[in-house]
């Protein structure tokens, strides 16, 4: 009887011992990821949790991944390209990887400073070009005559047809002093090779001044430049500066500001408002989150903002928040229409991610992505040099002088 029980023992036990092997087997592929599929499936997930169409451009979002994954992946370098085609796959321009050395350039960007020829692009939703949205102003694109809306067709030679915005940026980026050619494609005219000389490139994002127009009214001029960390805060030193050598009236200028940090604008935009909501923001679901002004606003005066078609994404929230809520009126050109929010991920090897979570709609719920914003009085004008900005021979500056002149003539400020 004992020798039975010990047989059964060995049975049972060799079973067990079967069953568990085989089960081994089975799980053994699922729980063993390298460290390459890991950021595949890293960088997929938050995709899947946070991305803002929830078809994922009408296909199969799962087979996507599965797809990668089924293909080895040898290097990191193997990798990122796996990456960069599964988001591909999605064919928006704005939801981008961003290796190592792109991310930390992304944040240096933000934070203030960066090296390179200072032009702010994008990739034209429509037709996939490399385009410029606005030169910084006083970098050497600015200084060489590039324009917004100018396409950039080569870097060094290299065709930009199947660079990401971030491959471009990095080969226009490079030490202070190196040189670096485009070929620039412009409407209406032959292409052409401009060689531009890289430069350090200080994001001070404010100018600011008082002036007097012709019929005595102090009007306080600013112009905002980008939307990056310290912007709000030079913006709100600014503009308690002018109060205190009397302006009377305020032109904001949003000429070829791309845009930026999104908690920028709408802390800008809490400058001026003492209530009112500020932009409203829609995710896949379709839940509705708003921003609204804290007041008091650091001045009443009245307030003419220009734009043009260089004026995009956050500065198109500004804009958007000002004029719904009666605050300010909009001179010059219509907007870029860039009405889509990005949020960066960082990622477990020291890369980023930019996702496209969500789209605003301005105070009265206009969506404004490629339609722009519409001005209150359109004044359309050739290209400008620098110098020319708040001259005479800038005609949506002279036209905002005049409705301030009325404004402030009406209100009994002069």
């Amino acid at each position: 009887m004992g020798f039975m029980n010990k047989q059964v023992f060995r049975v049972g036990f060799s079973l067990l011992m079967a069953f568990w092997l085989a089960l081994g087997t089975l799980t053994q592929p699922a729980m063993a990821l390298t460290g390459e599929q890991k950021l595949v499936s890293e960088v997929w997930r938050i995709v899947n949790r946070t991305y803002l169409d929830e078809t994922f451009n009408h296909q199969n979002w799962a087979a996507v991944r599965q797809k990668i994954l089924e293909k080895p992946l040898a290097d990191s370098n193997a990798t990122y390209t796996a990456i960069g085609k599964m988001l591909k796959s999605l064919d928006d321009p704005f939801t981008r990887f961003l290796d190592p050395e792109q991310y930390r350039s992304l944040q240096v960007n933000t934070s203030g400073e960066l090296t390179g020829v200072g032009l702010q692009i994008a990739l034209n939703s429509e037709n996939g070009k490399l385009e410029v949205v606005t030169p910084i102003a006083g970098s050497p694109a600015d200084k060489a005559g590039i324009r917004p809306r100018d396409r950039i067709l080569k870097i060094e030679g290299v065709s930009t047809e199947n660079l990401t915005l971030d491959e471009a940026a990095t080969r226009m980026r490079g030490p202070s002093g190196s040189l670096v050619t485009l070929l620039i494609e412009r409407e209406g005219e032959t292409e052409m090779e401009i060689r531009l000389t890289r430069d350090r490139i200080a994001l001070n994002p404010v100018v600011s001044d008082l002036r007097v127009s012709t019929e005595g009214t102090p009007i306080g001029y600013l112009r905002l430049t980008q939307f990056n960390a310290n912007a709000s805060t030079e913006l709100a030193h600014a503009i308690s500066s002018l109060e205190k050598k009397g302006a009377a009236a305020y032109i904001l200028d949003l000429r070829n500001n791309p845009g930026g940090l999104l908690q920028s604008g709408i802390e800008i935009a809490r400058l001026w408002l003492d209530s009112g909501t500020i932009v409203y923001t829609v995710n896949r679901q379709g839940i509705q989150g708003s921003f609204e002004a804290l007041g008091p606003a650091l001045t009443k005066d009245p307030l003419v903002i220009l734009v043009n078609q260089g004026t995009a994404s956050a500065s198109e929230i500004l804009a958007g928040a000002l004029q719904d809520n009666g605050r300010a009126q909009l001179v010059g050109e219509t907007t870029f229409g860039k009405g889509l929010i990005q949020s960066l991920f960082e990622l477990s090897d020291g890369s980023g991610l930019a996702v496209t979570i969500a789209k605003y709609e301005t105070p009265q719920h206009r969506d404004i992505n490629k339609l722009g914003i519409k001005p209150d009085k359109v004044i359309s004008q050739a290209a400008i040099n620098r110098e020319q900005i708040g001259t005479e021979a800038d005609l949506q500056y002279q036209a905002a002088v005049e409705l301030l002149v009325k404004n402030s003539v009406v209100a009994g400020k002069v």
